[in-house]
């Protein structure tokens, strides 16, 4: 079988971000079949572009066994709200390009964000084969995500496009793939699709890479840790995030030298964070930046507890955020900042974690203590994270249930 993803987001080898569809491109060409991904030259969490893609419009190559054909993104991308949207144009543009230019593929696979994705998904199942099915899957809602961080008026010219590339992505798509159950009820409440064309297969951990390890590796030791009791942050530092609610946890732990909050990861607001926190003189608060794909497994298990956080906005409320699945594959105990259905997940089905209200520094602060002086809690959260994870939410079995999901599409066809 012939599989064609495309992903503006899928990693180069060994970039950050991520890793969930280099992961199921590499099971489904173990399994035997071919897999092509069209992608963006742009890395999302660095700004970087690669030097043998800078300037290239369209570029074949392939990259860990995979073929990838990396499509340009321009460089506005990481300088603005309005230059991302130029860069979404772009890579929409550049993307059609490849798929026209790909071989032609027995299923297709589109993922959003960004939602333009669904342009040359279409494209690849209709104009290159006739009635190929293709599948739109929704990693994120948008453009309601953008709405509810203030990143998009509601009734802005541009929202309502998007809302509309939404709703004809849904029902032109053969199937709809969701990462979580909120989500599936969010678009047949809105009438986007029907229950019976909408799958659920989540996001996940790849439990082989990210598994138990020591607590004292390089990372801590290069990080400069010690002995203190670290929270860690990994993840995107953007307007959705938050993170400044990190800022304000550390203000009331000021007092407790034995406890630390670090970060790892990247976005538009990681400066401004990183200058308010030494405007604060918050000794307690590390920022380290991207780390390279493979040096993640590490970073969670240097650490002590892993953190989530979002903004307080009912669209967060339907999301599970990749970083709690590598943290429960760790055996990490989780701080979640988060309600809805990351709550749900975390907190009730795996019981690895303690719940904080989102965007409240001291309950996150309370949260924190509570773990800080409790190890025994804390190993017995990780320990129910491992085997949830390990159970329910492997990559490779996830991997495994979406390429019976695309059999069946070609099967039927």
């Amino acid at each position: 079988m012939r599989i064609l993803v495309v992903h503006q987001y899928y990693l180069g080898p060994g970039e950050p971000g991520g890793s969930r569809f280099n992961e199921m491109a590499r099971f489904w060409r173990a399994a035997g079949h071919d897999v092509t991904i069209v992608a963006g030259s742009l890395n999302y969490t660095t700004n970087e572009v690669p030097e043998y893609l800078r300037g290239r419009w369209t570029v074949r190559g392939v990259e860990e066994g995979v073929t990838v054909w990396r499509c340009y993104v321009p460089a506005s991308y990481g300088r603005s709200y309005p230059g991302r949207m130029w860069a979404f144009f772009g890579f929409t543009l550049s993307a059609v390009t490849a798929v026209l230019r790909a071989a032609p593929a027995d299923v297709i696979v589109a993922t959003s964000p960004p939602l333009v994705t669904a342009i040359p998904g279409w494209v690849a199942a209709r104009l290159r084969r006739r009635r190929a099915p293709w599948i739109f899957e929704i990693r994120d809602l948008w453009p309601e995500s953008a709405v509810s961080t203030g990143v998009l008026k509601p009734d802005g010219v541009l929202t309502r496009l998007l809302y509309f590339l939404e709703r004809w992505a849904c029902r032109s798509a053969t199937r709809v793939n969701v990462l979580t159950p909120a989500f599936r009820d969010d678009l047949v409440a809105r009438g986007l699709a029907l229950e019976n064309k909408i799958a659920f297969i989540p996001n996940g951990a790849d439990v082989e890479a990210f598994r138990p390890g020591p607590r004292d590796n390089d990372v801590r030791r290069e990080f400069g840790w010690g002995d203190r009791t670290v929270f860690l942050y990994a993840g995107a530092h953007g307007r959705a995030n938050a993170a400044g609610q990190l800022l304000e946890a550390a203000e009331g732990l000021r007092h407790r030298a034995d406890i630390l909050i670090a970060t790892v990861g990247d976005g538009p607001e990681r400066a401004g964070l990183q200058s308010e926190a030494r405007r604060r003189g918050l000794p307690n608060v590390l920022f380290h930046g991207a780390q390279a794909k493979q040096r993640m497994p590490d970073c969670v298990n240097a650490c002590d507890v892993g953190v989530a956080v979002l903004k307080d906005s009912p669209t967060f409320r339907t999301v599970y955020p990749n970083k709690v699945f590598d943290y429960m594959a760790c055996a990490r105990p989780i701080v979640l900042a988060i309600d809805g259905a990351a709550r749900a997940l975390v907190c009730d089905e795996a019981k690895a974690g303690l719940y904080a209200e989102p965007e409240d520094g001291r309950a996150i602060a309370a949260a924190i203590r509570g773990l800080a002086d409790d190890a025994e809690l804390r190993r017995r959260l990780g320990e129910n994270g491992r085997i949830w994870v390990t159970e329910h939410a492997s990559r490779a079995r996830l991997a495994a249930h979406y390429l019976e999901m695309l059999e069946g599409l070609v099967a039927r066809r």
